[in-house]
């Protein structure tokens, strides 16, 4: 995220929640309005029931002597608390709404008279506290209905002021990543939230503001059960009017939630970003395969923005099946069930061979991925000048930035695949056995290797084969198709994990469109070594096939090539049919420093 629009992207997340939240209250407010009514008639009849009797026993006190105090006429009791109709010049916001708890001015607003006593220093009697019951509801349902509509002029009803911060007691504004809410208090620093404010997780406010966040970050990726669960399990908060509210709001988002159909789930993927087009495109030997390809910065910027504005939202191949174990002990693969708000579409996306290969040197590319100073998967490029430098110079760390931005592209925390040969290593890091003798750190490339893979599943992403040698699977003998799918697990899968996912290289099938079945020796390997979720490519059309033990799914390639076929889709020699326009149209993303035209080698 560049520093240049750090304030303009910080304003549009407070905007997107603010929005959200209110979108949120207007969707409840007219069962809401139900219920005060209801509750609105009940406690009119119990203050009359209670007028009548007061009104009984003063008549009793009065006959029995005129020293005793008029009820009504004397302060609140003792205990009471008063309810606020919305933030007064000097109290606080919460950090919810835009301010850092502890800057405000102490809350000023308590007479002097209020100290739950009569003129003689006696607590006041039970009927004075009962007269004031209909009073003080009806000051807090004002309070409310303002809060419905009106978020920031809500303050926590609190009996005490924190005082102000070190920071606002300097005049100086928190330093704070842009993506982060920095929890302060006495057990450390944590950290939460998308908004760039600090809470002092010493006082109420603070940790009310922090659950909340938290809440709503979890709510943000359609993960509504977890927030509510969330915010019900908190036994400091749970009754608050807070909690309640955005309990309320996510179960009326459940309420209008629609299932996907798995079977029509596309899968869309990339090969490297070109970071640098005018190395890439120097007219050397490897242009051409790079412009069929590969995708450039500029057009997967375009195209993440553009598949985002028309709804999509990414899943995991693991959330559109799995498996499970039947009443008769044997395991299937089960469809999930994604639900998502009506007009929000799920999409798988994945990346082939990120490897960075020795070939790619100085062509403009990213040389291999790192863990960043947050704990996120980054990449390092190698510079002319021979300077390294970190940053997003690939998929994995532009789609993480922009998913920060756009939580709601990110279906419970869903990433991308990320699939790997083996024959030049994994992740710019030389682990193949072949580089054991030539490579000095040899160790080492496989320990951190290890160490960025498990990051990456950390963080989301699902890991798979692309094969050991991206050998076209449906095509080599047999002895060699094992032969390289022990391969892969003894150089690959031994430092990423078990991994039950596959991208057939070439987008080459092992077997033609009917069900996979024991019949077939190359899918009975493979489902002997573990994998159970396999892909090809095939983007003439969304493509998913789920059997009894596996899922079968068609891959869209967003590249160069299939870019251009869409843009001469009605020139002679052309398909006559887009098959892109779903995600969006290529001419407004085709990046203008391609060579053109661009032609299959």
């Amino acid at each position: 995220m560049d520093a240049s629009n750090y304030e303009e992207i910080v304003r549009r997340r407070q905007a997107r929640r603010q929005a959200e939240r209110a979108r949120r209250r207007r969707k409840v407010s007219i069962i809401y309005m139900m219920l005060i009514v209801a509750v609105i008639a009940v406690a009119a009849a119990v203050y009359m029931f209670i007028g009548e009797r007061s009104r009984q026993a003063g008549a009793g006190a009065g006959s029995q002597g005129g020293d005793s105090q008029q009820m009504g006429d004397g302060p609140m009791g003792a205990g009471d608390v008063q309810l606020s109709e919305g933030p007064s010049d000097g109290e606080e916001q919460t950090a919810g709404d835009g301010q850092v708890p502890g800057e405000g001015q102490t809350d000023e607003g308590q007479s002097e008279g209020q100290e739950g006593q009569t003129a003689e220093g006696q607590p006041i009697g039970t009927d004075g506290k009962e007269q004031n019951i209909f009073a003080r509801f009806v000051t807090w349902l004002k309070s409310w209905w303002k809060g419905l509509f009106h978020p920031k002029e809500r303050a926590l009803t609190s009996d005490q002021t924190d005082p102000p911060s070190p920071e606002s007691s300097e005049g100086k504004e928190p330093q704070t990543d842009p993506a982060t809410i920095f929890i302060q208090g006495e057990g450390g620093t944590a950290q939460t939230g998308r908004d760039s404010r600090v809470v002092d997780m010493s006082t109420p406010e603070g940790r009310l503001t922090g659950l909340l966040a938290e809440a709503d970050d979890l709510a943000a990726g359609y993960d509504y059960d977890k927030a509510i669960a969330l915010l019900q399990d908190n036994e400091e908060f749970s009754g608050t009017e807070e909690v309640a509210a955005a309990i309320a709001g996510y179960e009326a988002t459940c309420a209008g939630l629609v299932e996907q159909d798995i079977t029509k789930i596309p899968h869309v993927f990339f090969h490297s970003i070109i970071m640098d087009t005018e190395k890439a495109f120097d007219g050397d030997t490897r242009e051409k395969g790079y412009n069929q390809v590969m995708t450039t910065k500029s057009e997967l910027d375009k195209i993440l923005q553009e598949m985002y504005d028309r709804g999509y939202v990414l899943v995991r191949l693991h959330d559109m099946a799995h498996e499970e174990v039947d009443e008769n002990g044997q395991v299937k693969m089960v469809r999930g069930k994604i639900m998502l708000p009506e007009g929000k579409k799920a999409v798988v996306m994945s990346q082939d061979d990120v490897c960075y290969y020795p070939y790619m040197d100085g062509d403009g590319f990213a040389s291999r991925i790192v863990i960043g100073e947050d704990g996120k998967p980054t990449c390092e490029m190698k510079l002319d000048d021979g300077t390294t430098v970190t940053g997003e110079y690939d998929l994995v760390p532009i789609l993480e930035a922009f998913i920060q931005e756009h939580p709601d592209f990110s279906y419970k925390g869903a990433r991308a695949v990320i699939a790997f040969t083996g024959y030049e290593g994994i992740l710019g890091y030389r682990t193949a056995a072949s580089y054991k003798e030539k490579n000095p750190d040899y160790e080492a490339d496989c320990e951190q290797a290890a160490r960025v893979a498990q990051c990456l599943r950390d963080n989301g992403w699902e890991l798979a084969s692309h094969s050991w040698g991206h050998r076209n699977l449906g095509q080599i003998e047999f002895d060699k198709f094992k032969e390289d799918t022990d391969k892969w697990e003894a150089e690959v899968e031994s430092l990423i994990g078990p991994t039950d996912i596959i991208l057939y290289p070439f987008g080459a099938e092992i077997g033609d469109w009917h069900p996979y079945t024991m019949d077939n020796e190359r899918y009975v390997y493979l489902h002997e070594v573990g994998f159970r979720y396999f892909c090809n490519v095939d983007s003439s059309q969304a493509w998913v096939q789920v059997g009894e033990d596996y899922l079968r799914q068609g891959r869209y390639n967003l590249d160069g090539y299939r870019m251009w076929q869409d843009i001469v889709v009605n020139q002679e020699g052309g398909s006559g049919r887009r098959v892109l326009g779903d995600f969006f149209n290529a001419e407004d993303v085709f990046d203008p420093a391609r060579p053109t035209p661009v032609e299959w080698d």
